[in-house]
Order: structure tokens, then sequence, then C-alpha cells
């Protein structure tokens, strides 16, 4: 699946812009600051209703303006037509096929989007919000039942830390709690299981650190959740919140035994979380038979050239469709692109 058309308005620097896209190379040129992330940041959005440059969604629409929108049309046949508008009031508001979509799940089976950018480094060197979500990303796709799962596991997390805190008896919403946070764990082992041999892959193709990619669950292995959270019922009380569970999950990348992050440099970092952006996009074409749209941001920045390279032919070799920004054509080593537009003025044109 791929983006056909981008339309946008009022979305950062960018008054208004028409993009028609080739399912294969698409080229965005433009001089620094001139807003070519900027297209790359408008197109994420319509596959995960979020930013990978800003959680504050409001602060997207353009300076002196209301709202920003965005419309997305997928391809091949049937595709999907994905709109989205933020007000400065009223907040993110997101339809798919001229209907509201319930959550920003929804987005993601839609469009399935992955972004390789300068901050990819994150990844590897923040808390494990950010690794989380790269794996529920693929979870979603894979594992049908997940996405209800997590949302009954979250209600009922949310009544049992209102439980905890008013005083009141938390063990009435223990017993859905445990059910469907053995669901999400087990979807989560499997992926991460099936995902390994792409793992591996990724960090020959990019002559990265040997990395191991495991995970903690969000509870020791010695007990069962319900015994767990029975353990941690006291401390749970005096602190009004759950402290353990899948919504504890965490991914754990290890280098000789130790955290990545705290041995590894920011240029190994970034490699790291290629692997784990190529990784993933290989393993849901793979298992779910949905091609990611890949969008490729200023992709040399702290790479040196060897890494450079081996980036841009593993990125080549997924054979699906690709966003790159460049300051000028040259500049992708990426082959002869099939469209090519131009950034600039607080607009876009085909080149």
């Amino acid at each position: 699946m791929s983006l056909e058309l981008l339309r946008l308005g009022d979305f950062r620097a960018l008054r208004s812009a028409e993009l028609v896209l080739h399912p294969r190379l698409n080229l965005i040129t433009g001089a620094n600051g001139s807003g070519k992330t900027t297209v790359l940041e408008a197109i994420y959005l319509l596959g995960r209703g979020r930013s990978f440059r800003n959680r504050h969604t409001e602060q997207l629409i353009r300076h002196g303006e209301p709202r920003f929108w965005l419309h997305g049309r997928t391809t091949p046949e049937p595709g999907h037509v994905i709109g989205l508008g933020c007000h400065v009031d009223t907040g993110l508001q997101a339809r798919i096929d001229e209907r509201s979509a319930s959550s920003l799940a929804e987005l993601s089976q839609a469009f399935p989007v992955q972004v390789i950018d300068p901050g990819i480094h994150r990844l590897v060197e923040d808390g494990p919000t950010q690794r989380r979500r790269w794996l529920d990303w693929a979870v979603f796709h894979v594992e049908p039942q997940f996405v209800g799962s997590w949302q009954l596991y979250m209600r009922s997390l949310k009544q049992r830390n209102a439980a905890l805190k008013a005083g009141s008896d938390p063990k009435l919403w223990e017993v859905e709690l445990v059910r469907q946070g053995n669901v999400l764990t087990s979807a989560r082992q499997r992926v991460i299981a099936q995902l390994q041999p792409h793992w591996s892959a990724a960090l020959a193709e990019l002559d990265a650190v040997d990395a191991s990619l495991g995970f903690y669950r969000g509870w020791g292995q010695e007990r069962a959740l319900d015994e767990a959270l029975a353990v941690q019922l006291q401390k749970d009380r005096e602190r009004g919140s759950t402290s353990v569970g899948p919504h504890r999950f965490e991914i754990l990348l290890r280098v000789g035994g130790r955290p990545a992050r705290e041995v590894v440099s920011r240029g190994q970092q970034k490699i790291l979380g290629a692997a784990m952006a190529l990784s993933m996009a290989r393993y849901v074409a793979q298992v779910a038979g949905r091609a990611s749209t890949l969008l490729l941001d200023d992709p040399a920045a702290e790479l040196d050239p060897a890494h450079t390279q081996r980036l841009l032919a593993a990125v080549a070799s997924l054979g699906g469709q690709l966003v790159v920004t460049a300051l000028r054509p040259a500049d992708t080593a990426l082959g002869r692109s099939d469209a090519v537009f131009h950034v600039e003025h607080g607009g876009v044109k085909r080149v």
C-alpha cells in the first residue's frame, strides 16, 4: 500500500500543497528550513495521528491560523481516503473513508508508514515509550485482537488506578485487567520471537554493532500477573497507581549485556534505530502482506559515507514506496527518482 495523493493546508510553514506521489521513489528537494521535513511529517501524521518531531499536535498549525488540515488517498484499490484536522480549540480529529476514526490504531491499519530521520537514535536513547510504540505498531498489523484487548486493558487499568486513589477495593477491576493483560503480553512475545531473523539480517546489512533484542514484560518472570498485582497491592495503594502489567512492558536493546544507550555512540544509536525500522518494515510486509511507505529524512546526518551507503542500499531493497528528502536531486544516491518535488516559499511544486 502506498500514498497516492497528499493535500495539506496551513501545516507548519506550508500554506497549501498538493502532491501526486509515485508508488516507488519520491524525492523532496529544497533549501534547509524550506519545509522538506514538513512534507514527511504530514505524510507520517496521516498514518500515525502524531508527529515524529513534536508531540503537541496543535503546534503544527501555521502561525496565525486557527487550524491545519490534511487529506490523503492510498492505493492500490480499494484504497482509503484519510482526513485529519487540528483546531486550536478542539484538537485533532481524524476520518477514514468519511467516518470518524475511533482510535489512532485505525490510521495505522489504513496507511502503514515508518520514518528514518536524524532523530531515529531516540528509539535507542530514550525511555521505553518510543520502543513500546515501535513494537505495538507491528502487533496491530499481525495480531487482529490486539487493539480491542489494549482498549479493554487500558479501561480496566484506569478504573483500578481510580480505585487505588480513592482507597476502595481495586480487585473489582483485576479480572479483566489480568485477562486482557495476558492476551497483550502473549501477542507481543510472539511478534518479538518472529522478528528475530529480520533483526539479525538488518544488523548485518547496516554493519551495526551486535545488539540483542529482548523484552521485560512489565512484571517478573517468577509470578503470574494476578500474583504480581497482589504482591504489589500495598505499594500501589501508596502510589495511587498500578506498578506492574503490560503498560510497563519494555523492549531491551543490549550490547555485551549492557543497555545499548550506555555503550554506543550517537551514530551507532542511529544505525540501531534504522535497523529497528527496517526489520519491522520487512516483518510486517512478510507476515501481514502489507508493505509500508518509508520516509527517509536527511539519511547522511551523523553517519559516515560507508554506513550511509549501506542504509540506502537496504532501504532500496525494501521495494515499497519511498519518500526521501535532499538538498539537491544528486544527493540521494538512490538512482533516478520517479517523482521530484521542490519546496520553497511556503509551497510545493513538482519538478
